[in-house]
């Protein structure tokens, strides 16, 4: 008896999606955000549980969602960190007191915000087209802006940074929805 190559070889990635379908299935509106969380967390261990769970728990609409529109709601936390944390930065910045070298400082992290800013909303235009690739692509580019923001304060030995939470919690939101994306490109949606 001849078996099909269609079957043989479609057999494997119909079981993977069928697996993923379920498990995702079977992840009730109750526990999404802890299970998804948890899957986050295995993806990448820099993110923070506690952290994952709590942000998207706070956000509006986010108890009703689904997993992908939890991927949504992660970028409009990211959009919403950058533009809280670049306002934080002008405030910082228009004190007359502050010390040249922290100004120095603060007006790259400004700059790597600002520019941080077209990306994740592009990211977001993206991940609702189903472009997963190009939103990928895109919100670790946003990753960059808080990581290389923190790393330029440790330069300079003394120096202590005065935006250390908001670094981590961009970085924070941004493996969040990295993990989703990257979760939903292994479950076969259109990564192109």
């Amino acid at each position: 008896m001849r078996t099909s190559t269609f079957s043989l070889t479609s057999l494997p990635l119909f079981l993977l999606f069928f697996f993923f379908f379920f498990t995702l299935k079977a992840i009730t509106a109750k526990n999404l955000i802890p299970e998804t969380c948890k899957k986050c967390v295995q993806h990448d261990p820099n993110l923070s549980y506690k952290f994952c769970v709590t942000s998207l728990q706070a956000a509006p609409n986010s108890s009703s969602a689904d997993f992908r529109q939890l991927g949504i709601i992660s970028m409009n936390l990211i959009r919403q960190n950058m533009t809280s944390t670049r306002q934080h930065i002008k405030h910082l910045l228009k004190n007359k007191k502050l010390e040249k070298v922290l100004r120095v400082y603060l007006e790259v992290c400004l700059e790597l915000y600002s520019d941080a800013t077209p990306d994740i909303k592009q990211a977001l235009r993206s991940y609702k087209a189903k472009q997963y690739r190009d939103a990928n692509v895109r919100v670790t580019a946003v990753c960059d802006a808080p990581v290389t923001c923190e790393d330029g304060f440790h330069e300079r030995e003394g120096l202590v940074s005065p935006l250390t939470k908001r670094n981590n919690d961009a970085f924070q939101l941004s493996a969040i929805a990295l993990s989703i994306i990257h979760m939903l490109g292994s479950l076969g949606f259109k990564l192109i």
